[in-house]
């Protein structure tokens, strides 16, 4: 959502974050300090800005500088799994020149950065943007994946008082391959019990599109795993996904509305 050039993220960040957090201090002294370029998710800048916030906060406590584009929009994924590829394609275009010149891409969502990373290059492959998409997609990461992979960082100094259970959303399991770097990330928070739950790896029955299409099929799916949270005994499920987040929230506040949800990077963010 554009509001005046700037997506509503980019204003959130830039008007209510950078005032007060200018002078944060930082983890440590930084070796190779980094330009980040934050791509955030349509379904965060809209309905979860706070996820975006705490981005910004976790790249900058650690000592690298973050922009924003606000000329940025979706990455074309809903258009791209619903089978309008050439409608995906003018967006992922449009993605393409504006993050090309990044030193590197941070998003915090693995269903959005899997866009960027596996089927830019599908989509594009016949494009004049065919081999810059391929090697912008070298520089996309989600923040997990980044923090520890790229980084090398567990710990970030984090205090987060809850026993949380982390759910695997499809796309950072499947198509990142990413078990380990968010789990690693929530063990050296500070008072947080990490627990693990019988259906981690099971879909939440999000999916996109498929929820509207098939809504009874991602009910089914969505029940399966929220009793799974519940069983756990969990004050909070987390996840690297917003989208997941945003599903599994609504069941939750129905039929187990003392256990709440969290992103990643909030918590991450939380120091007190």
């Amino acid at each position: 959502m554009l509001i005046d050039g700037r997506s509503f993220a980019g204003n959130t960040i830039f008007k209510m974050l950078r005032p007060r957090h200018r002078d944060s201090p930082r983890l440590s002294p930084i070796v190779n300090r980094m330009q980040i370029s934050l791509f955030v998710p349509c379904y965060v800048d809209q309905l979860f800005p706070g996820v975006a916030i705490s981005t910004v906060r976790i790249l900058e406590r650690l000592g690298h500088r973050v922009e924003f584009p606000g000329a940025q929009t979706c990455c074309g994924q809903p258009a791209f799994n619903s089978g309008y590829w050439q409608e995906a394609r003018e967006v992922a275009s449009r993605f393409v020149d504006l993050f090309a010149g990044a030193e590197a891409v941070v998003c915090p969502s693995g269903s959005c950065t899997t866009m960027v990373r596996h089927f830019f290059g599908e989509l594009l492959q016949r494009d004049h943007l065919a081999s810059a998409a391929t090697e912008l997609a070298s520089r996309t990461f989600e923040l997990s994946e980044f923090l520890v992979q790229k980084l090398g960082v567990v710990d970030l100094a984090a205090a987060f008082k809850a026993r949380v259970v982390w759910h695997d959303a499809c796309h950072g399991l499947r198509e990142l391959h990413l078990k380990e770097e968010p789990r690693k990330l929530l063990r050296a928070v500070r008072g947080l019990e990490l627990v693990e739950m019988r259906e981690a790896e099971t879909c939440c029955g999000f999916g996109g599109t498929f929820s509207v299409k098939y809504p009874g099929i991602s009910l089914a799916m969505d029940e399966v795993k929220v009793d799974s949270i519940a069983e756990t005994g969990a004050d909070y499920v987390a996840s690297g996904d917003s989208s997941c987040l945003m599903q599994i929230s609504g069941l939750l506040h129905r039929r187990h509305p003392r256990v709440r949800t969290v992103h990643l990077a909030e918590i991450l963010a939380s120091t007190a």
